[in-house]
């Protein structure tokens, strides 16, 4: 029987901005926002947030195959966030923010590594890119509130500082790969 589906974890900051961009890519079955890699048994968002226990702020996202590629996820995860800031996203700073991608498979690891020599060697940032490439470990979900948070809240302030301009450049940039239903 063939697998259906995949998961990659990807940390390129709030993972409110993050899943506000995923959740509208065609293919994308399902974005959870949690924490990953740390030392801490369930943390919470509080603990995460002294920077103490090792996570960093993650999407889980679930995604076809048969839709799109993890090269395509990983070219919008590249785009939507700056890979050459070391433990900071924007005013967010803080080993939690961290640009991270988490993978499941070896062919998911493979892909990120080729596409950041890829990046790297073709001039697209003035910067090294820091983007760790590792295994998904002591992953939990964020708490209820933290999940579906842009949609939920769109006119807070920061969804509209931050995240609202990353969803604007995702559709700019990628609108093929657009879910129709948005």
């Amino acid at each position: 029987m063939q697998q259906t589906s995949q998961t990659i974890t990807l940390g390129g900051g709030c993972f409110w901005c993050t899943e506000a961009v995923f959740v509208q890519v065609r293919g994308v079955l399902d974005v959870e926002s949690g924490y990953c890699n740390g030392q801490t048994q369930q943390p919470t968002y509080e603990q995460v947030c002294t920077g103490r226990t090792g996570h960093a702020e993650v999407v889980k996202l679930v995604y076809d195959p048969q839709q799109i590629s993890v090269r395509e996820i990983l070219e919008i995860f590249f785009v939507i966030h700056a890979p050459t800031t070391l433990n900071a996203q924007g005013n967010d700073h803080g080993t939690q923010y961290r640009s991270g991608i988490y993978f499941s498979t070896p062919e998911q690891q493979q892909v990120a590594l080729a596409l950041i020599d890829e990046l790297s060697q073709s001039g697209a940032y003035a910067r090294p890119i820091v983007t760790e490439v590792l295994p998904l470990t002591n992953y939990s979900p964020a708490e209820d509130y933290h999940q579906d948070f842009f949609e939920k809240n769109p006119h807070q302030g920061y969804c509209m500082a931050v995240a609202a301009p990353k969803v604007v450049k995702f559709r700019k940039t990628f609108a093929r790969l657009q879910k129709s239903d948005r």
